[in-house]
């Protein structure tokens, strides 16, 4: 071959190669150029900082993954009771994650252990703290029956560990739920570096404690202020051109902070319950369903297993579980969680074993017309209060905020450590069409232009209170401020029309307690927010971010 040739066509594969390389340089970098200006991000000398390869929202602690979609929610199979509080309306519900089963005995003590060892009772600074979250153990008790067994063992004795717990207030969950949230969110950043190993072991105590809201808004407070915690062999910081230092705490855009544990609400439960999926055929569903499970009846078609009961729940009056033998369900009171078999989106226990409390205040009637698409009642919109440095205020140990309850009980609503909250004022508001307050619980139901006494003019308050929508027990509780004791004004007016107000919440499913006739998804009911009962407990959810599927959707012919 000519000389010329071989010249020419190695000059051809060695600028093909550059090429190459070039353009695979330039692909691999462009992640962390901004596409609108040029410039870079993440660059070693500083600037910009993101999370340019943060591939997907990992599984939360406990949790199990649900894709969300349209459904009809209400009663969608014929009502013996003609209930018209659960009328059906077609609904759209985003993505999220719900926990496995419901939270457990041994859960809900691990959380008492920790509010003990931090906030010791024995102090009077804090005594209500830890008093504040252990659950009612007297909810099992029975004027009529025996069941102090129950009420001394059930909570703490090994043997009920693995079941679902219960005497514990919708409140009580909520504030369950935040502290959660912070103990995943301090393991999360430790295993990333940004918080020193072991940190809620040595350096955990009243005075310097984790919240999440506080290490976003104002990091160097976190721990009280304690900068070891924060930068002991934190890999993560860098130094910009100027020796500036950054990245020494993660933000929101680094995708290390998880996203909050709360209480689901109550489109996402009966969403979650139904697990639809099973009856998908294309784009339709197949059919109704009656239960988590597919078919009419509660007990089990399959040949393994025929016969058993698939949910635990009361059968008939006096039998809690059936005749002794194979064909009970397992259970007279409440049952190991995950002792049934999961429904399609691996969810234990949707049916029976203990109700559930969702987020929601309840309403007698879903208000579709208004909002299809993650329905949500009891929206208090709040934000961070600002001192007059312009900086967050935290909470130190001598502001603990304490409610007392309708029942006389007393909690607490903020912990040493966390960011002060206030209600949002017109600065957020004004000119607003997507909201306009900050409390919306009775938004377009129980206000005054939606009460049947309508009127033209609502500058005054109904005078008689029978005419209100909403006219419920209104039950006084006042400290006596000679003897610090507490004095009880139980409601005694024979005027009131309803128990629903601001702070009853939906709970839904059957229980250990209930006819099958609740264990459809789709009941609903209600229960004041401060109390508990023997057959209510709860199991938290996580909000998805980013995708709404798991895996990448293909091209279907």
């Amino acid at each position: 071959m000519d000389m010329k040739y071989v010249l020419n066509f190695k000059l051809m594969v060695v600028a093909a190669l550059a090429i190459t390389v070039s353009s695979c340089k330039k692909s691999s970098g462009s992640s962390n150029v901004d596409s609108a200006t040029g410039w870079a991000i993440n660059d070693k000398q500083g600037g910009f900082q993101y999370n340019t390869s943060f591939k997907e929202q990992e599984t939360p602690p406990g949790t199990s993954f649900v894709e969300g979609g349209t459904f009809t929610m209400g009663k969608v199979q014929d009502d013996p009771m003609h209930d018209w509080n659960n009328t059906p309306n077609q609904q759209h519900v985003q993505s999220f994650y719900m926990d496995e089963a419901e939270v457990t005995n041994l859960n809900y003590l691990y959380y008492l252990d920790y509010l003990k060892r931090v906030y010791p009772p024995e102090d009077p600074n804090y005594s209500m703290i830890y008093k504040g979250a252990l659950p009612d153990t007297l909810v099992w008790r029975n004027r009529l029956g025996y069941n102090e067994m129950m009420t001394e063992n059930y909570l703490r004795h090994p043997a009920y560990a693995n079941y679902p717990v219960v005497g514990v207030s919708w409140i009580q969950a909520v504030e369950y739920a935040n502290w959660r949230t912070d103990r995943v969110a301090e393991m999360a950043l430790q295993g990333e570096g940004y918080i020193k190993r072991d940190a809620q072991y040595t350096d955990l105590n009243a005075e310097s404690s984790f919240s999440t809201d506080t290490y976003i808004n104002a990091p160097t407070q976190t721990y009280g202020g304690n900068d070891d915690v924060l930068r002991t062999n934190n890999k993560n910081i860098k130094t910009d051109i100027d020796g500036n230092e950054y990245n020494v705490y993660a933000s929101r855009e680094t995708g290390v902070i998880p996203i909050k544990y709360r209480l689901p609400t109550e489109v996402e439960w009966e969403y979650a319950a139904l697990g639809l999926s099973e009856l998908r055929n294309y784009n339709t569903y197949r059919g109704r369903k009656k239960y988590p499970w597919d078919g009419q009846y509660t007990r089990s078609g399959k040949r393994a297993n025929r016969g058993d009961q698939l949910a635990n729940f009361k059968q008939a009056d006096g039998d809690y579980g059936g005749i002794a033998g194979w064909s009970d369900d397992g259970a007279d009171i409440t049952q190991e969680v995950k002792y049934y078999q999961p429904n399609d989106f691996g969810l234990y226990d949707m049916a029976g074993n203990v109700a559930e409390w969702v987020a929601d205040v309840y309403r007698p009637i879903v208000d579709d017309e208004f909002n299809d698409f993650n329905y949500f009642r009891g929206n208090t919109y709040t934000k961070n209060a600002i001192g007059e440095d312009g900086q967050v205020e935290v909470v130190t140990s001598n502001e603990i905020v304490y409610d007392t309850l309708s029942n006389g009980k007393i909690i607490a609503r903020t912990l040493p450590g966390e960011i002060k909250k206030v209600a949002v004022d017109e600065e957020e508001t004004y000119l607003r069409t997507n909201f306009d307050r900050s409390d919306n619980r009775n938004f377009r139901d129980g206000d005054k232009k939606s009460s049947r006494y309508y009127r033209d003019n609502f500058d005054e308050e109904l005078t008689d209170p029978t005419r209100k929508m909403y006219n419920s027990p209104k039950h006084n509780i006042a400290k006596d401020s000679a003897d610090n004791k507490m004095i009880r004004e139980y409601d005694t007016s024979d005027s009131r029309t309803s128990l629903i107000n601001d702070e009853v919440r939906v709970y839904k499913g059957g229980s250990w307690k209930d006819r099958s006739y609740w264990i459809d998804p789709a009941q609903r009911r209600f229960y004041p927010q401060d109390m508990a009962t023997d057959y209510i407990g709860f199991r938290c959810a996580v909000s998805r971010v980013g995708s709404k599927a798991k895996t990448d959707k293909k091209t279907r012919n």
